[in-house]
C-alpha cells in the first residue's frame, strides 16, 4: 500500500489514539455485546486519564498505522511489569491490534503484527503472548497461522459481561 507507514505514538497524539481506539473497538465488538456494556468499556478503557497513564509508561508502546495521513489502525505492546497478566521479563504482550473495518483484508493487521514481532526481537523477548476473545475466530485463525499456540484462558470484563479470552503465545527462539 503506497502512502502507508507505521510509527510510534507520543503523548501529544492522545486524542487521535483515543478516537481510533474507540472506533475500532466498537466496530469489532458492537455486534456481540450490549450497547450499555460497550459504552461503559469505551468510556473507561479509552479515557484521557487511562491513555495518558499508558502513553507515559516506559514499559508500554503504541504504534499507529497511517494511510494518506489518516490513522487506520493501531498496536499496543506491553513489557515487564506493564503486561496485563504474565509479567515475565522475557516476554512481550500484544495487548491490542485493531484496524478500521474499511481497511481490513488489506494486510494492515499483518503489518502491525510484524511490527510487534520486530519490537519483541529488538528487546530480546523469548516469546510473545496475547489474549483473543474466544468468539473472534478470524483473529484466532490469524494467530494460529502465524505460529501462535493456545496455552490458557482468562476472563475479560466488558462492562458487566465476563467473556473468555484464549491466551496464545509464540516462541521466538531468542534464548
Amino acid at each position: 500500500m503506497e502512502n502507508f507507514e507505521i510509527r510510534k505514538v507520543g503523548i501529544n497524539e492522545l486524542e487521535q489514539l483515543q478516537h481510533i481506539g474507540r472506533q475500532t473497538f466498537s466496530e469489532t465488538f458492537s455486534q456481540g455485546n450490549t450497547e450499555e456494556n460497550l459504552a461503559k468499556y469505551l468510556e473507561e478503557g479509552f479515557s484521557v486519564q487511562k491513555l495518558t497513564t499508558e502513553l507515559n509508561n516506559a514499559n508500554s508502546e503504541f504504534y499507529v498505522a497511517m494511510y494518506n495521513n489518516q490513522v487506520i489502525g493501531y498496536l499496543k505492546l506491553n513489557f515487564g511489569q506493564s503486561q496485563t497478566e504474565i509479567r515475565d521479563e522475557k516476554s512481550l504482550e500484544v495487548e491490542r491490534i485493531y484496524v478500521l473495518k474499511e481497511f481490513q483484508g488489506k494486510n494492515i493487521g499483518k503489518l502491525l503484527y510484524e511490527k510487534a514481532i520486530q519490537v519483541a526481537t529488538d528487546k530480546n523477548a523469548e516469546y510473545v503472548w496475547l489474549g483473543v476473545w474466544e468468539e473472534n475466530q478470524r483473529a484466532i485463525n490469524f494467530y494460529k497461522k502465524n505460529g501462535f499456540v493456545e496455552f490458557d484462558k482468562h476472563i475479560f470484563k466488558l462492562g458487566d459481561d465476563e467473556q473468555t479470552d484464549i491466551m496464545m503465545k509464540l516462541e521466538l527462539g531468542n534464548k
